[in-house]
């Protein structure tokens, strides 16, 4: 009993008792009343033995449990489960050291795996989750944030050959924007989508100058406060970069829970912990350090650019598609005298900005931030409503819903962080019937806009001067209205009603709601909800905006970038389209139009994505191998896939029978419409084929499948450009936008340009009926009639 007391550490004051239980397992400890309570010892049937607290009946408090399969932890438990701070040692040799939470790791730990890999950083659930470190025994590293396990979000990956990534990732995949820095101190500044380089980028061979990286990633536009992956202070060169856990990780919010160990508080019975997980060690004691990886690549590439002579001045502009270069240009990086006094002009333009004064400064944060508490209180007050057809009186005046948002919060509204304003929607039962008709459930459409994640402010290049946001989902694109345009809306709303509830494969853009902020000074903001017509998994390479017209439809090549909306003069390919598809989209094209026309609706456009496949035949021309095959693998034991060599899809898209059970179904936030029929399968309904990709259902302005030929434009015949090849599989997204420009209102604007004697020459005024047959003609030479 004397060496029992020591083993426990049980005072000479406090009695020990020992109680053997009908199923074998023994107890031997302090009792209270029947109940464990205090230090103790408890051994199972099959050898597995626990030694340290108890409460009431539960092993709470610091104790170590050692499995029969030869596993073993030390630390913190509560209520019977690992909880706390604690070390797990796995039959296997892996080690864990940090945040426990019912049984499963979470919070912040340090895991090093039986093949000697090592993650530090943050855990939910059992996962690798939030930002941290994984080093593989061979050498590379990555630095920045997981989802599920996996690599996922923002990121720097350095292989062991030098090379190095910083940008976006998914699912253990390069996709989304980023720079390669390769070994030798070249550059490649791109897209990427599922580990290949996807779309535009820039390449700047070793020796070249380069944008600054500190720029580059400020420009991602992803570290708002609160949301920044590592901090400033690290380096992938740095053997200091180490993520520890601090002394007090009980007070961590950081834990999450699975099944206990005992799941009976009254009875003892030995729960399930997954001991063929690796796990690791961690030191105790010192801070969690978050590194930050966007500037490892920008600490140590911009200072070290800073000795090296620019020997080169060339670099290359180039596109890919799926890893394979589309085409390449050569560029020379001394600005030319022309684009330096564009540049100093441009500087001076830059106070030209809508909405900026508004909102003292801070335009863009406070209108998404009013934007979303005025939809949230809207569609929460008109969705419980019970459902009933739309009357006339619901598309009148008084058809609205108002309400004061003052920024300590009333009666009816929460306090918020803007500024204080008035909300208006208008026809709020109107659009909450679209809403319904169109198949988008209240919750999501709240979620979608009104999220924690916010909205993205983008980039426009239109004359409108209109403001645009994207939800963070993609689902939804936010414009600012001019005063008519709203009138123009709600002037033909009744119409559009009908005619979206008339024809689901109307490829008029969705309009979801309408709404007005007005300041306490008497200053508005008026803007609609509408449909993205590319939100999709395939990643859009090229985005056009096609009105049938050559008078100023051209974009400066100077300020095309990644993401530019061209114009009818930009666009360089014609489309090829089964005969079945094409008669169905000038079919509605022409309802559609019909449509705009009686409701004198000009200048509208038919916005055009196209997502470039690459076929077979170009495997020969895919980027040197070493720049592919610098992918980590790892640890598949928690379910991480190992990343294989890349391979380029077959040739080809095709097109079969359309399987409800194999594609999904559910209406997006701009086509609702019926699968469409394809004459090259006996005019049956089909999907789309995509090798390498997956299967995707064929609607109309959606995933339409075509062959793009590629036409030479009379600027390229001398120009420094090379495009590859002359015919690519294409997919096809398209829809019709800009659908406020009121044929009266245009003739306003030609009449004061007159009066001012100001040539119009800008000003595109064309009656309704002419405007229409001058937009399906054009359509017809950009999707020609196969022979």
């Amino acid at each position: 009993m004397v060496l029992l007391r020591h083993l426990l550490d049980i005072e000479d004051s406090e009695s020990i008792d020992k109680k053997a239980l009908s199923n074998g397992e023994v107890y031997i400890g302090i009792f209270k009343a029947t109940l464990p309570h205090g230090k103790g010892k408890y051994i199972w049937c099959d050898g597995t033995v626990y030694k340290g607290d108890w409460e009431e009946g539960k092993m709470t408090g610091k104790g170590q449990i050692l499995w029969s399969s030869g596993a073993k932890y030390e630390g913190d438990f509560s209520g019977g489960y690992l909880h706390g701070i604690g070390t797990l040692i796995g039959h296997d040799g892996s080690e864990y050291r940090g945040a426990w939470r019912m049984n499963v790791r979470h919070g912040l730990g340090r895991k090093q795996y039986s093949n000697l890999d090592v993650y530090e950083g943050s855990w939910k659930e059992g996962m690798r989750e939030g930002c941290g470190r994984y080093s593989w025994n061979g050498g590379n590293t990555y630095i920045g944030n997981w989802k599920g396990g996996k690599i996922c979000g923002r990121g720097v990956m350095k292989w062991e050959n030098g090379d190095l990534f910083d940008g976006f990732w998914i699912n253990g995949l390069r996709h989304g924007s980023g720079v390669y820095r390769f070994a030798d101190g070249g550059y490649y500044f791109g897209m990427w989508s599922m580990g290949l380089k996807d779309g535009k980028g820039t390449f700047y061979p070793a020796g070249t100058k380069h944008p600054s990286l500190r720029r580059w990633c400020s420009s991602l536009g992803c570290y708002e406060s609160g949301r920044n992956l590592l901090s400033h202070s690290s380096s992938l060169n740095s053997e200091k970069t180490r993520v520890l856990i601090p002394n007090d990780m009980r007070s961590l919010s950081e834990r999450m829970s699975i099944n206990g160990i005992f799941k009976d508080s009254g009875r003892f019975s030995q729960g399930t912990v997954s001991l063929d997980e690796n796990s690791s060690r961690c030191s105790l004691g010192s801070e969690f350090i978050c590194r930050e990886p966007s500037c490892m690549l920008s600490q140590t590439s911009d200072e070290g650019q800073s000795g090296v002579q620019d020997n080169c001045t060339v670099v290359y502009e180039r596109e890919y598609m799926q890893g394979v270069l589309k085409n390449e240009k050569v560029k020379n990086t001394e600005p030319s005298r022309k684009t330096k006094q564009r540049n100093k002009f441009h500087v001076k333009e830059t106070k030209r900005k809508s909405y900026v004064d508004i909102f003292q400064g801070h335009w863009s944060y406070y209108l998404m931030l009013s934007l979303q508490l005025g939809i949230r209180y809207t569609v929460g007050k008109i969705t419980p409503v019970p459902m009933r057809g739309v009357r006339d009186s619901d598309f009148g005046d008084r058809a609205r819903i108002r309400m004061y948002f003052p920024r300590k919060g009333s009666q009816f509204t929460p306090p918020h962080y803007s500024i204080d304003f008035y909300w208006k929607d208008y026809c709020p039962m109107v659009f909450r019937n679209l809403r319904e008709m169109f198949k988008l459930d209240a919750a999501e459409y709240m979620m979608s806009i009104c999220g924690d994640d916010g909205l993205t402010e983008l980039p426009s290049s239109g004359k409108s001067g209109s403001i645009f946001f994207l939800s963070h989902d993609d689902r939804f694109v936010i414009k600012t209205l001019k005063k008519f345009e709203l009138k123009t809306l709600l002037k033909m709303l009744p119409k559009y009603y009908i005619h979206v509830g008339k024809h689901e494969n109307t490829l008029i853009t969705k309009i979801f709601g309408v709404h007005r902020i007005t300041l306490r000074g008497g200053k508005k903001v008026r803007f609609v909800v509408m449909g993205n017509m590319f939100c999709t998994e395939l990643r859009i390479h090229g985005r056009y905006d096609l009105k049938g017209s050559t008078q100023g439809r051209y974009t400066d090549k100077d300020k095309v970038g990644e993401n530019t909306t061209l114009k009818d003069l930009d666009l360089a390919y014609e489309f090829h389209m089964d005969k079945l598809l094409r008669e169905s989209l000038f079919k509605q094209l022409s309802l559609d139009c019909s449509f705009l026309e009686s409701q004198q609706i000009i200048d509208y456009s038919l916005l055009l994505g196209i997502h470039f496949r690459a076929p077979e035949q170009l495997r020969a021309i895919l980027e040197p191998p070493a720049t592919m095959q610098n992918h980590a693998t790892l640890a598949t034991s928690d379910g991480i896939n190992s990343q294989g060599p890349l391979v380029i899809p077959p040739k080809g898209l095709l097109l079969v029978t359309h399987e409800p059970s194999s594609v999904s179904t559910t209406p997006g936030s701009h086509i609702r419409g019926d699968t469409l029929k394809a004459n090259s399968v006996g005019e049956k309904e089909v999907d789309l084929l995509l090798p390498g990709t997956g299967r995707l259902r064929v609607q109309l302005g959606v995933n339409m499948p075509a062959q793009a030929s590629h036409k030479l434009m009379q600027d390229e015949v001398d120009s420094a450009e090379i495009e590859l090849f002359e015919v690519y599989d294409v997919v096809l997204y398209m829809g019709v936008i800009d659908i406020l420009q009121e044929y009266k209102v245009k003739k306003k604007v030609e009449h004061a340009c007159k009066s001012l004697k100001f040539d119009p020459q800008s000003i595109s005024i064309v009656e309704p009926k002419l405007y229409a047959k001058r937009f399906i003609n054009f359509l017809h030479k950009v999707f020609p009639q196969q022979p």
